[in-house]
Order: structure tokens, then sequence, then C-alpha cells
């Protein structure tokens, strides 16, 4: 079988050099028992790898199940993947068999390998090296003809190095690493997808297909697509039904795409009644605005513990003052400050400098301790984050994974953010 055949079986699009070469590894790995490692983002099609694999491999009739092993609790994966006895734990009213042993014969797909625990790393390990297993309360082992695939989007050998990966583990999954391309890296393909998911979903819906102009066509293949092909198939199923038969311009796509410039879940999108449970372009500006600030406010004190750091703040100032008119673009500098006024001044209160107003020939800066606490507002990233996470579990009525992914993070993530600020 061919390249191009694989691809039309399972509906791969997209001709870039590193899908291709990820296809190819994964077509000549099949027909072996070999472990493979999938490494890729989130949302670039890891388990269709998997799948490709197995379907291809002489196993190819044998079961297939994937495990997304960083969903499943810490306390009870060695039970899920390797089965328990009964009474081996509280709850464990039943002999139970583990997918290691139901899927003999077959494959198993482990998602986010990464996140696995030290224990149950030592478990996979004894299966990949000798094929046996131990259920959880037993001591008999068993045997079991499995082939692994595993995939990640970490870096499992900087893992190792902090100790949070067994590296023999690592070596021993990694025997054939394929790595899938993030949806940026794909040039053509971003273009091809959206055609693709456009039929897809015209058809689904029974709408018109919606249309990129020139402009709307150039923002969609320079987006980042932090989300990738997941994020991909979203936006063009919203768009699908929200704007069906539209010709979309730049505009309007900006306000469905997320704003990737910074690392807050924000998207640029209004909702159409005027309610705040989707997230507005003044969510942008607010993080544009507290980064500038806190910037300014890191500026104002590097100043004040330069002159605090001198015996007299104003001879620092005049012998220096080539220095600060470059730095502020002013003329000149007229110091006003005295002993009792600077003995009045803590560590936490910052120099502010005022220009003169530019009606005046030249520009003047006056050096003056002002109150930093008159300056705080009333406003956080921590707070911002917290309104876009409550409204994104209102609108999906509390469903969490809906909830990550319009935030663009994963389930875990929003799950410790929910934990963090305390949200009902």
């Amino acid at each position: 079988m061919n390249l191009q055949s694989v691809k039309q079986r399972f509906e791969i699009i997209g001709n870039s050099r590193m899908l291709n070469l990820a296809l190819e590894t994964a077509m000549k790995v099949s027909p072996t028992d070999i472990t493979v490692l999938i490494n890729g983002e989130s949302g670039v099609g890891k388990e269709a790898f998997s799948k490709i694999i197995h379907q291809l491999s002489n196993r190819k009739h044998g079961n297939f199940i994937a495990i997304n092993c960083g969903a499943i609790p810490e306390g009870t994966i060695d039970s899920e993947l390797f089965g328990h006895e009964k009474g081996a734990f509280t709850g464990a009213h039943d002999t139970r068999k583990g997918y290691f042993e139901t899927v003999s014969g077959g494959t198993i797909f482990l998602d986010e390998v990464g996140e696995l625990p030290l224990e149950t790393q030592a478990r996979l390990l004894r299966v990949l090296e000798t094929g046996e297993f131990i259920k959880v309360g037993s001591s008999k082992a068993q045997k079991t003809d499995v082939r692994v695939v595993a995939a990640t989007n970490k870096d499992l050998q900087e893992a190792t190095e902090k100790g949070k990966f067994r590296e023999d583990l690592y070596y021993r999954l990694s025997t054939v690493p394929i790595k899938v391309p993030p949806l940026r890296s794909r040039g053509d393909d971003v273009y091809l997808l959206f055609l693709k998911f456009t039929d897809v979903f015209s058809e689904k819906y029974r709408t018109d297909p919606i249309v990129l102009d020139e402009e709307a066509k150039h923002v969609l293949m320079n987006y980042r697509w932090p989300g990738n092909i997941r994020q991909m198939r979203n936006l063009v199923e919203q768009l699908s039904v929200l704007e069906a038969g539209e010709t979309i311009d730049a505009n309007k796509l900006l306000k469905y795409l997320p704003n990737d410039s910074n690392n807050l879940p924000v998207l640029a999108k209004e909702n159409s009644s005027g309610g705040s449970n989707n997230f507005s372009e003044r969510d942008i500006f607010y993080k544009v605005l507290f980064d500038l600030r806190n910037d300014v406010m890191d500026l104002k004190k590097v100043v004040l513990g330069l002159v605090e750091n001198v015996d007299n703040g104003s001879e620092f100032v005049a012998h220096n003052q080539e220095l600060i008119k470059t730095v502020l673009d002013v003329d000149d500098i007229d110091v006003q400050s005295s002993p009792a006024n600077r003995s009045n001044h803590t560590s936490h209160t910052p120099m502010v400098y005022k220009p003169t107003p530019n009606n005046q020939q030249n520009k003047e800066v006056y050096v003056e301790a002002t109150d930093a606490s008159a300056e705080e507002e009333n406003l956080s990233l921590e707070q911002k984050e917290k309104e876009m996470i409550s409204k994104a579990l209102t609108k999906h009525k509390g469903r969490r994974k809906k909830a990550a992914n319009e935030l663009g993070i994963s389930e875990r993530t929003l799950y410790r953010k929910i934990k963090q600020y305390d949200i009902e």
C-alpha cells in the first residue's frame, strides 16, 4: 500500500513533507510488533496514527483500545490497566480484568503516557520487557500479548532528567519515534483542511458551504493554531452553523479565533445578544494594559532603588542627567527632592517622572515621590482569568471538557484552576 492510498483510506488531508515523513514511518513499522512513541502537540491527530499502525499490522483483527492516561485518577489507573483481585482495595467487590488482559492479541494506545505515575511506569516496563503483568492485590504473574503504541505532547527526555519519568521506560517506548507536525508547520495543508471540514459540516447540517475572501484566507494561513486540527475542526463547525452560506472576511474570522498573543484563554468574540457568556475584544485590551502597567511599575521600582541606594538621591540624578535624559527623551531635568521628603519615603514608593506641558519650549522632568498605592487598580490577571473560566463553565452548563476546549487549555488544567480560584 502506497502513501496516497493510505491517505485516502484513513482520510488524511495534506501533502507537507513532515506529514508525509511521519506517515511513511508509521507504514514501515506497522507490520512489526515494535513499540512506537508518537510525539506531537495536543490536537495534531496522534490517535489517528495509532489506528493506522494497528490497521496495517498483523493485529488488525484483534482489539484496539485508546486510553487517555491523564484522564484516569492515579489511585485507579493500575486497576484499569492491569485489573485487580476481589478485596484488593476498598470497593473491589469482584475480580476485574484490566486492559492488558482483555486486549491481548491486539493493540493498546496509551495517550499522554507522560502522565503515568512512577509506580505504574514500573508495571508498564515489565509488560514491555517480559510480556507479564500482575493484577492489583495478586502475587501471580500473567502473560499477555499486546502491542503498545504510546503518545505524548511532553518532552519525555526532559521529564526523565527531572525524575518525573523513568529513563529505562522512555528508551523502551521510543524504539521508533514518530513526530507529528503541528498544523502551523504544514503550509498549504491548513487551507486544504479548512475546505475538507467545510464540506463535511455543510453536508452534516445541510447548509450552504462558507467561503473565505483573500484577506480571511491570509489570516487563516498565518494563524498559529495552538489547538491544531482539533481547533480547526471546531472553528469550521461554528462557522458552518452561525455563518452558513456567507463569505467570511478577515474581521469576521478574527472574531472566532482565540487571541494567541498571550497565555490567557481569551476568545475575541462577542455574544450577538450582548451577553457576557463569551469573551470580547475588551479582554484582549485588558491584557495589554495589564502588561504595560506592570512594566511601568517595575521601572518605577528600579529607579527608586537606584535613588535610595545612594546617600543623596538629588546628587545621583544630577550626576546621571545625560543617561536619564537619553532614556526619557527630555532636554532638561529639574530635581525636586528634599531630605525631609525623602525621609518619609519607603522602599515601596516608586519615583514618578512627570513631563511639563507640550506648549513649553523645552521639556522638563520633575522627579517626585508619590504613593504607588494610589495608582493600584482593582484589576488583575488572576481575576480576569477567573472571570473567563466562570464564563466558559456557565456557557457550557458546567461541562468541563467543552469549557476547556473553548478556553484552549486541557481539562486537567481547568480542574486545577477551578480548585485554585474556588469556582463553584
